[in-house]
């Protein structure tokens, strides 16, 4: 056996890793040991696997997932830059989802689970022009600001604020629409009986109001149905995040 072999306690101390994670990482094709006594099993690592294997530590302390640590060693400069910014963009994703569920639990706090805002309305038949789509349940913002673009390129005469519809029921695709009154079409919301909210903030805060506005459906015996309809009475383009009002009205 080569004399510049370092025993697996001593690499470990080394790399301010523990054995069991040297053991770990073996197990997994991370970092294999240069070395392991045919007899005893024992596990052998030299000098130059150092920069590997505090890589892998630095990295762990930074909750990257061994598969992308994996990639990164694997991979040349160009494709170690992209590991590295698939991982930035991932967790920037969890600390913006992060966000909103502590804005969440701050509403709640604010509010409470219940709503005495709710009001059983009869929505009136409306005439609309309307744009459609299907997506994914991620895609809605910018699946729904597309048929508004291409809704107001077609429309002329629009009479009040852009009208979201949606499922009820989520599914994996989804089929949505944006509508606008207008008395030159010939399409036409149908009159019903509905229950309505007004939301006012961000519309990833929205769940809560529609949480509260389901829950109080079915404590008062209705049986909600159709199309959801978003009313959006502030402009997101002009409107801070925060001053956003969006009425909901849930046909029952």
């Amino acid at each position: 056996m080569p004399e510049d072999l370092l025993p697996i306690g001593r690499f470990a101390r080394l790399c301010r890793l523990s054995v069991k994670q040297l053991r770990h990482y073996d197990d997994l094709g991370l970092l294999r040991p240069a070395h392991v006594d045919p007899s005893s099993g024992y596990r052998y690592y030299t000098r130059a696997q150092t920069r590997a294997a505090l890589t892998i530590g630095l990295l762990r302390t930074l909750d990257m997932p061994l598969p992308a640590i994996a990639d990164l060693l694997a991979g040349d400069e160009s494709a170690r830059e992209d590991v590295l910014r698939a991982e930035r963009d991932r967790i920037d994703a969890q600390l913006r989802r992060h966000r909103a569920a502590l804005q969440g639990v701050e509403r709640l706090l604010k509010e409470g689970l219940e709503r005495n805002d709710i009001a059983l309305i009869a929505e009136p038949e409306r005439r609309v022009a309307v744009q459609r789509a299907s997506c994914a349940q991620e895609e809605i913002g910018r699946t729904y600001g597309e048929c508004v673009a291409r809704l107001f390129a077609t429309v002329r005469d629009a009479q009040g604020p852009p009208i979201g519809l949606f499922p009820l029921d989520l599914t994996p695709t989804l089929d949505i629409a944006a509508a606008v009154e207008t008395p030159s079409c010939d399409e036409t919301l149908r009159a019903t009986p509905a229950a309505t909210i007004i939301h006012s903030g961000p519309y990833g805060e929205i769940s809560l109001t529609y949480h509260a506005l389901f829950a109080w459906i079915h404590e008062h015996g209705h049986t909600p149905h159709g199309l959801v309809r978003e009313t959006y009475l502030t402009d997101p383009r002009t409107t801070p995040p925060e001053h956003l009002v969006t009425r909901i009205t849930i046909p029952v």
